[in-house]
Parts: C-alpha cells; structure tokens; sequence
C-alpha cells in the first residue's frame, strides 16, 4: 500500500495561488500514475487532473489552463499548481495512485488515496 500525505491547502482570495503537494510512501513512485481529486461539500469527488508513469498529463475541463500538475519521482511527490483560483474551487482536495500507471479519470481506478487538503477560494 502506497502512503498518500496532502498538503499546500488555505484560504486564498479569487485570482490567488496555491501549490498543494501530496508526497507518497511506499511502492514504486515513478510507474505509477498519479491523479488530484476534489469534493465540495455535498457533491462528489471530481477529476482534476493526472499526470501518467510517462509524465503526460491530463486536465478536467473547468481548471484546464490554470492548474499544472508535475511530478518528482526522486522526492516521491506529486504537484498541483493552481493559478487563477475562483470560489468554484473551493474544496477539498485528494491525491491518488493509479497502480496502471496510464490516465485515469474515475475515482474508482485509483488504489490509493491520502486525506485531503482543504482549499478555499474567497470571492
């Protein structure tokens, strides 16, 4: 099992910036496709973004070309550059692993999950 820790998350104004981090523990790091998810109060759990065991990356279609998801496999981390935020971001925010090491959208591809970091966007 592969140990998942966010962090990065906080209270920023809209057209603000957060990087959140999610380092792992466990596994083989640099096969594995890594991916972000969110959860609004009351609503499920999203996809983000993902970012594949060859380094391609992928994008919901509401943060395309303002977040940037990058990976570090000597530092056993995964990133989440998030620019441009709006209050609709306002969430909770997972990182994941996908053992296939290819893109994934479903929540339910994914093994491995950490405990999420908290982002939230004032208007």
């Amino acid at each position: 099992q592969v140990h998942l820790v966010e962090s990065g998350g906080g209270l920023v104004q809209a057209g603000g910036s957060l990087r959140l981090s999610c380092a792992a523990s466990g596994g083989t790091f640099h096969t594995y496709a890594l991916g972000w998810f969110r959860q609004a109060p009351g609503l499920e759990r999203e996809f983000v973004a993902s970012i594949t065991a060859a380094n391609w990356p992928a994008y919901a279609e509401s943060v395309q070309g303002r977040f940037t998801i990058s990976r570090d496999n000597a530092k056993y981390t995964v990133y989440l550059q998030m620019d441009n935020l709006k209050p609709e971001d306002t969430a909770r925010y997972y990182c994941a692993v996908d053992r296939d090491g290819i893109v994934q959208i479903r929540p339910t591809d994914y093994e491995d999950w950490g405990q999420g970091t908290l982002v939230t966007v004032s208007s």
